[in-house]
């Protein structure tokens, strides 16, 4: 589920600790539901998501260790290793662009909140695509 573009391996940590962080990736419509609920939610659990250039997919930084535990049905997660560049304005890999920017986003998202929204997601969507 991982595209090219999102490499993990040349994502480094947003968090500016010096290590890495893990990124969660899934399919746009389901992330983009996500990163909705997670907005409109009262926590402040949103961190850095980038989009891939086919707007396949969308990944999620969360915090180092969380792919140890990760078992959410139709996503991925994957450890970085802290790898790549810096955050910057721009992403730290080729092809893709922030949703969320390391600027204006909190440092990673909470893996707890993350795989709720992902489920509310998933939730939604299927409640939609059976009214059709």
């Amino acid at each position: 589920m991982v595209e090219a573009g999102m490499e993990s391996s040349r994502i480094s940590d947003p968090l500016g600790a010096g290590g890495a962080c893990d990124v969660v990736t899934v399919p746009t419509r389901q992330g983009l539901e996500a990163v909705d609920i997670l907005l409109r939610g009262a926590a402040e659990a949103v961190g850095p998501v980038l989009h891939d250039d086919g707007h396949d997919t969308l990944g999620f930084l969360v915090p180092p260790g969380t792919a140890a535990a990760w078992d959410v049905p139709g996503s991925t997660c994957t450890v970085t290793g802290g790898r790549g560049a810096g955050p910057a304005p721009h992403p730290p890999v080729t092809g893709p662009g922030w949703l969320l920017s390391p600027e204006h986003a909190d440092p990673a998202t909470d893996p707890a909140e993350l795989r709720a929204a992902l489920g509310e997601a998933a939730r939604l969507i299927e409640a939609a695509d059976n009214c059709r």
